[in-house]
């Protein structure tokens, strides 16, 4: 247990660094919402469940059940996503291991990204990578203090906000995709470690088949493109825009990994419901 404990805790050391790392200019938000699939998550990826077909009528004995909006294999608290992580960090597209839900729609996927965004969390999130970013000169061009603040602050927002409708709505509605993340939730540390990081990679599409994850990687991709239009041209290099791209993949991946390991996390290290 107690090496269980240094472990996740080892997972919440890195993926903090990586969350205040300076080396990110993009600044995007690294929490994404939620998930709707009717998937079993393993190691090599959510796959279908088979529902038994039936043609029963209702009767007393056999009365119809009316369809949940997401069903939970499990209820055991060290699998259970919640909708905020420490009650403020927004985790709107992790679903619970062993949940069911259907595909989003493109209403529900527009809201996700909506929520994503304009989270108050968000605002906040902006404001420390932009700090983060001012302190360091990351960009020289965009100057020093409150002025320089503000400069940083709206181009990190943008990135955020380009990144998460594309990632999240555009991209899968157009190529039928589900990128919300499905939690594992139980096995050996190493498989669930290997399964989250490897979601940036492979997702289920509509079908329920796992797919190459063409949202998440052309996405990102898109999204430093665009931001071309708004960073200074000393930045316009091959070099800098692939550093800022590996950055917010590697970011997206440890947030996952995150995402993964707290409920075990909140349930055997801090003792405390997830």
């Amino acid at each position: 247990m107690r090496r269980r404990s240094w472990l996740l805790l080892a997972v919440l050391a890195g993926w903090s660094v990586l969350l205040v790392a300076p080396a990110a200019p993009a600044q995007e938000n690294c929490f994404e919402p939620a998930s709707i699939f009717p998937f079993e998550p393993d190691v090599e990826g959510p796959r279908p469940l088979e529902r038994p077909a039936t043609s029963q009528s209702p009767s007393p004995q056999n009365p119809p059940a009316s369809e949940p909006t997401q069903q939970t294999a499990s209820t055991k608290p060290s699998e259970q996503q919640p909708k905020r992580i420490l009650g403020v960090m927004p985790n709107f597209r992790a679903v619970s291991a062993g949940a069911l839900p259907p595909p989003p729609t493109p209403k529900q996927a527009f809201l996700i990204a909506t929520k994503n965004s304009f989270d108050y969390s968000s605002f906040i999130f902006v404001g420390l990578t932009s700090m983060i970013a001012e302190g360091s000169n990351a960009h020289p061009q965009l100057g020093k203090g409150v002025a320089g603040f503000g400069r940083y602050y709206w181009r990190g927002f943008l990135d955020k906000t380009d990144g998460n409708y594309l990632v999240i709505f555009v991209l899968p509605t157009i190529f039928h995709e589900d990128e919300r993340y499905y939690a594992k939730g139980h096995g050996n540390f190493f498989r669930r470690f290997a399964y989250a990081g490897t979601r940036i990679f492979v997702t289920p599409n509509y079908d329920g088949e796992n797919t190459i994850n063409a949202a998440e990687l052309l996405g990102r991709g898109i999204a430093q493109g665009v931001s071309l239009a708004y960073y200074p041209s000393k930045t316009h290099t091959w070099g800098a825009i692939s550093a800022k791209y590996g950055y917010a993949l590697l970011r997206d991946s440890a947030t996952n990994i995150f995402r993964e390991f707290w409920p075990d996390i909140a349930t055997h290290v801090l003792h405390r419901h997830p």
